[in-house]
């Protein structure tokens, strides 16, 4: 007898047969860990008892499908042996931690139901439960990354300095270590990772990890003969923080550019026969002038300190004479796998994980041009390198000519890119009511100010984020590459850069090896800023776009999940692929489309990935307290996006869609099951297990909370 597709979807079965239907699927003989050779192995083809389910819900074989209540119930009943303790560390602000309702709630809507409620309670009345929070980056709340220490130890004494404190009497730290190891929480574990990487922990007895090497007086211990890896890259200088604080750096390559812009010339070539002024700060160290070194110094006059000073080179000429286009670095990406860059999500240690699944190619997260040039700690961290990152580059948001072309001049001068990116795509209403992201689409003399002005102060390739559009079927980036192409061959023959886009819709503008010099290299995400990811990837249009940005190479970036997704996207005519919420997925995407497979990859071993993760978090973030808890978060939200993932030994067909709501499942063992929960409390398990215990006044809200599956 058929099966309809709502009961389908709708499948139960009696809770004292769920324990043995479980053990059935895992007894039943799960996929082998590896490749599966074709589709039609994927089962339930020819059964005439299987039909499709309903629109929009993932094909998963009948024997792992429940309810919600059973399904919460195997896991509560599995792995909550202190159930009280951890709905309290999980909320204790007593917010739902549920998973997300089928439509969102406008905050407008919840702002006013939650007046309207006010109003309606009667004195004497209990007031109805409030609305769960929904995520959404709306109402999150913030915690200071300080919040989960209650009491800091001086960092002069973290640092084991021989000198005095570096606040002196004003420092409000303890400094006294034996009332500081009275207060502080128990270790987290026995091994500390950094201690054993580096043979140090530079945060000494604040680590949470201290145990492993801290001697029995107390002392950080070494440990000698360790390799010392490659340093991470692009850090901000103190003396640099400081100067731009001061609004002391002078661009004067920007500042000409923005002055032939503002006359409506084009910016020109520097000529060869002189030396470019170099970005100066007033009062920088290393920048005594003549007059300043030949005047005598008084008797007691200390000489002020020297910084590092630019010099010209005895072997070679590149800092007196400018590159011409032709001698410019290359952006050879065609064919490789790009990892777009992911705001929150695409942080440095995430980065590794998905270059040691095979990504070619990765971004930073999106940087506020005015932020750096504020010289704010927090922006500049999202411009680190890894030295894993062969090809990185760092993407800028900005809205005006004059702050993008000096933040441009600033990066080339300070940080180490094989390119640089505009982002002309962003969505958020944050960034496009200040004339950014994809407001720059309607403001085309804007925007070409913006390009030609970076392009003109930068020594690497310069690139373009894009969407289709606005608004919904109102496409507008046919019609913007033409001029992106002009912009192009007017940079090629009197700007010394050729340019760089990509089209999300992403343009990435690549200089080719073609006469007369650079040609552009394009990426295209098929939707605009109104569909942000509740639509499918409109790839008709990308091959639209391949036609109208011909001779320029194409990328094409939108809804690949698996090695057939990515295959049929090529076959648009595009030069490569650009990788976004697949990676979050799935960060073995990479691999499956290297490899032509599809990967059961066990619940096992997708631990060991949210291990390395840990792993390289504390690494990145620091093994304190304070670094634990924002690898716990960060891995939080990753999380938000793997319990999307369905194993494909539980598909009926393959391979699984972006676009498919996974019903409730229950999987081949516990830990499959645990993950495959969109349950914030079940995600707080997950990190308990790689990270410790949460502090008791925990509290999380994901980001990306949304549903994305319409």
């Amino acid at each position: 007898m058929g099966i309809s597709p709502v009961d389908r979807g709708r499948h139960t079965r009696d809770p004292e047969g769920l324990a043995a239907t479980l053990q059935s699927g895992c007894e039943g003989g799960p996929m082998a860990e590896g490749a599966v050779e074709a589709p039609a192995e994927s089962g339930g083809g020819g059964d005439p008892g299987t039909i499709e389910p309903e629109r929009g819900v993932a094909s998963i074989k009948l024997q792992y499908l429940t309810t919600k209540e059973h399904f919460h119930e195997f896991l509560e009943a599995k792995g909550q042996e202190k159930p009280s303790q951890e709905t309290e560390a999980g909320d204790p602000a007593g917010n739902d931690l549920d998973e997300p309702e089928a439509k969102r709630i406008r905050l407008e809507d919840w702002q006013t139901e939650d007046r309207q409620t006010e109003e309606a309670v009667e004195p004497g009345e209990q007031p109805q439960a409030q609305k769960r929070a929904r995520g959404q980056n709306k109402c999150r709340p913030h915690v200071k990354p300080t919040h989960y220490d209650k009491n800091r130890l001086c960092p002069s004494l973290v640092q084991e300095s021989t000198a005095k404190c570096f606040y002196g009497d004003r420092c409000r730290f303890l400094h006294d270590v034996g009332r500081y190891l009275e207060t502080k929480p128990a270790d987290l574990g026995p091994h500390c990772v950094l201690f054993e990487t580096f043979g140090r922990c530079p945060y000494g007895v604040t680590c949470r990890f201290a145990g492993a090497h801290l001697g029995p007086e107390g002392q950080n211990l070494v440990k000698e003969g360790l390799v010392q890896a490659p340093p991470i890259r692009n850090g901000l200088d103190k003396v640099l923080q400081q100067q731009l604080r001061k609004r002391k750096i002078h661009f004067k390559h920007a500042e000409q550019a923005l002055r032939q812009l503002s006359k409506g010339q084009l910016p020109g070539p520097t000529p060869k026969a002189t030396v470019p002024e170099v970005m100066e700060a007033e009062g920088a160290p290393g920048q005594d002038n003549c007059d300043a070194q030949q005047a005598p110094q008084g008797p007691g006059t200390v000489p002020p300190p020297r910084g590092p000073l630019r010099t010209c080179g005895p072997l070679t000429d590149e800092d007196v004479v400018r590159l011409q286009p032709c001698e410019k670095k290359r952006l050879d990406i065609s064919g490789k796998l790009y990892l777009a860059p992911l705001t929150t999500c695409g942080n440095l240690p995430f980065r590794r994980v998905c270059k040691r699944f095979g990504a070619d190619v990765t971004c930073g997260e999106m940087a506020v041009c005015i932020n750096l040039l504020q010289g704010q700690t927090s922006e500049w961290a999202l411009l680190k390198r890894h030295p894993c990152e062969d090809v990185f580059g760092v993407q800028l948001e900005g809205a005006f000519p004059d702050t993008m072309t000096k933040c441009a001049e600033l990066l080339n001068r300070t940080i180490e890119v094989d390119f640089v990116d505009i982002n002309v795509g962003c969505p958020i209403d944050l960034v496009y009511k200040k004339g950014g992201g994809c407001a720059l689409m309607n403001r085309s003399a804007k925007f070409q100010q913006i390009v030609r002005g970076m392009n003109q102060v930068l020594d690497v390739p310069l690139t373009v984020k894009l969407r289709t559009g606005i608004h919904e079927h109102m496409n507008l980036a046919h019609r913007l590459l033409p001029e992106l192409r002009d912009w192009g061959a007017a940079l090629v023959t009197s700007v010394s850069l050729g340019l760089l886009l990509s089209l999300c819709l992403c343009l990435i503008l690549c200089p080719l090896p073609l006469p007369p010099a650079w040609l552009p290299l394009l990426q295209l995400h098929g939707r605009s800023r109104e569909q942000r990811y509740t639509k499918l990837a409109d790839w008709r249009y990308i091959e639209q776009c391949v036609t109208a940005a011909s001779p320029m190479p194409l990328f094409g970036n939108g809804d690949i999940l698996s090695y057939e997704d990515a295959n049929r996207a090529m076959q648009t005519g595009v030069a490569g692929i650009m990788i976004a919420r697949g990676a979050l997925l799935k960060p073995w995407l990479f691999t499956e489309i290297k490899e032509q497979r599809h990967w059961d990859i066990s619940s096992s071993e997708r631990l060991d990935i949210l291990r390395d993760f840990a792993h390289y978090g504390l690494e990145h973030w620091g093994s304190d307290t304070q670094g634990v808890e924002k690898t716990r978060r960060f891995l939080l939200e990753w999380l938000s996006f793997l319990c999307r993932y369905v194993p494909v030994g539980l598909l009926e067909r393959l391979p699984q869609r972006i676009n498919e709501r996974p019903p409730y499942y229950l999987g081949r063992d516990y830990l499959e099951t645990l993950m495959a929960s969109q349950k914030a409390a079940d995600w707080i398990r997950i990190s308990e297990m790689l990270l410790g215990p949460v502090p008791p006044n925990f509290v999380f809200l994901p980001k990306h909370k949304a549903n994305a599956y319409k």
